[in-house]
């Protein structure tokens, strides 16, 4: 006879935590929200923590070299997509550790041949004003001028007009050579009342851009995440069919952390994987598994040798796993439960795995809420989706900003491997769909609003750090009807009427 579990699958949204005392000396800005992300045993420090309770989901649509550097800045990690090329995924995973502070890989770039109303598409997708012209359009190609928002209006020049009656030349523009530190750079910037400096290698090679906005910025990252040699964290994910390939040539890359990126974790597939990884590498190669939902999952994964094990099925908001196999558990339920078999596998082993918690995440609230189930840390799709940094392109619909957002397991990701149990190099049915989320401007800002609310919540807890939030934290079931009275209600919102009649 099936097994029944005896509570119903329950989400984030029907909790909310009861404030604990708290003391004169708890205010957010003492909130420690560092984690660890691999595990440890009693006694002892984990090789990898992150700042900031937060990393990026393993999704072509959130998770590239740009995201990763973005984040890195903020104290959190990213999982670069693997449902790529190898190739590809390396090249991501090493500009990443060869990114030098304040010194910026062009990622909007166009030949001279081109028009206008390519310089527009290209701000449009990502944002920003400044692009390189290059002889190829490539991001390392030689350079032979760059266009700014200065170089043309929009009222007044056609624009089937070629970049290269309007940019400014390479012999207008001063720039640094390759191998200038910051301090000279930032000094260029200000002798000559710079916006941006190009720098530029002896073959005339574009490597990098130097930005005025920068230079403050890249002294306001006290939370950055860098490894012993001042290098930025970064992870991948690999997958359960080419695991022999990609793993050693993302090792090779300096990748930092590994997560094997599939839809069901407790599966043979994923023992194959991780067997590998101990098997070459032994305890040098930190890789993390998943995803699970119960107590069963997460043992089969720690005693595989599992770093982390992630926790989630169907709960993101572009997955739709659930309605089409009937799979899943609602991700509070699955937290909670496997938060407690992680505490027991420490009790009884000595050692401490870390989980993450992957979707389900709809508000702000929703992190401290899971954090204070037991997740360690978070892993978020939707949530960077949105931001400027990542990969995914900024439209207009009906008169606002938004992103492209698909899951992994849609016909656009194409990303089989993610949902394979070994028949065929296709998708049979989706498993994701394809949607966009409202646009919420550079991950930096959005970042720093999330976590001035959850040290906000933590000390309406009585909690300084994660650890003492699920120590202390105390949880209530809502009711429908109080889901309600927790928003605006029996009130007339102002943004919805029209003039005001005095």
């Amino acid at each position: 006879m099936a097994f029944y579990f005896k509570d119903p699958s329950r989400t984030f949204n029907e909790y909310l935590l009861v404030p604990g005392y708290s003391s004169s000396d708890c205010q957010p800005g003492r909130v420690d929200l560092g984690t660890p992300v691999v595990k440890y045993r009693t006694g002892e420090e984990p090789a990898l923590r992150a700042n900031i309770p937060m990393a990026s989901a393993v999704m072509q649509a959130v998770s590239d070299d740009r995201l990763a550097v973005a984040l890195a800045k903020e104290g959190g990690v990213s999982f670069i997509f693997g449902s790529q090329s190898v190739e590809n995924q390396v090249a991501m995973v090493r500009r990443v550790k060869d990114h030098k502070a304040g010194f910026v890989r062009s990622d909007s770039n166009i030949r001279p041949d081109q028009t206008l109303s390519d310089i527009l598409a290209l701000k449009e997708k990502y944002g920003h004003s400044t692009v390189a012209v290059t002889e190829d359009g490539t991001p390392d190609g030689r350079i032979v001028g760059i266009v700014t928002s200065r170089d043309y209006r929009i009222s007044r020049t056609p624009v089937d007009t070629p970049v290269s009656e309007f940019m400014t030349p390479l012999s207008s523009l001063i720039y640094g050579k390759d191998g200038i530190s910051l301090s000279e750079a930032n000094d260029i910037l200000w002798d000559h009342k710079l916006n941006q400096l190009p720098i530029i290698d002896k073959q005339g090679r574009l490597t990098h851009f130097v930005f005025r906005k920068d230079y403050e910025s890249h002294k306001s990252n006290p939370s950055e995440l860098l490894d012993a040699q001042k290098r930025y964290i970064v992870g991948a994910g690999v997958n359960t069919r080419d695991y022999e390939e990609r793993i050693p040539a993302l090792v090779d890359a300096g990748a930092d952390v590994l997560v094997v990126d599939s839809s069901e974790g407790f599966t043979e597939w994923q023992q194959r994987t991780l067997a590998f990884a101990r098997a070459r590498y032994g305890d040098s190669v930190k890789i993390g598994a998943g995803n699970v939902v119960d107590r069963d999952g997460f043992r089969f994964l720690a005693e595989l040798g599992a770093d982390f094990v992630k926790v989630g099925i169907g709960g993101g908001s572009i997955c739709i796993t659930r309605e089409q196999k009937g799979i899943g558990r609602g991700q509070a339920s699955a937290v909670m439960d496997v938060a407690k078999a992680r505490n027991g596998y420490y009790e009884e082993t000595g050692v401490y795995i870390p989980i993450c918690s992957d979707g389900g995440i709809v508000y702000d609230y929703h992190m401290a809420v899971a954090l204070a189930m037991g997740a360690d840390f978070l892993m978020l799709g939707r949530y960077f989706a949105r931001f400027d940094e990542s990969p995914s392109a900024r439209l207009t619909v009906n008169g606002s900003y938004v992103k492209e957002y698909w899951g992994e397991g849609s016909n656009r990701a194409r990303n089989w491997q993610r949902y394979d149990f070994g028949e065929g190099e296709a998708l049979s049915f989706e498993e994701g769909v394809d949607s966009y989320v409202p646009y919420a401007g550079a991950l930096k800002d959005g970042v720093g609003s999330t976590l001035a609310k959850l040290r906000s919540t933590m000390c309406s807890c009585g909690a300084l750090s994660i650890p003492e939030l699920q120590e202390k934290a105390k949880l209530t079931i809502v009711s429908a009807t109080s889901i309600v009275e927790g928003g605006a209600h029996d009130v007339i919102l102002k943004e919805q009427t029209g003039s005001v009649i005095r």
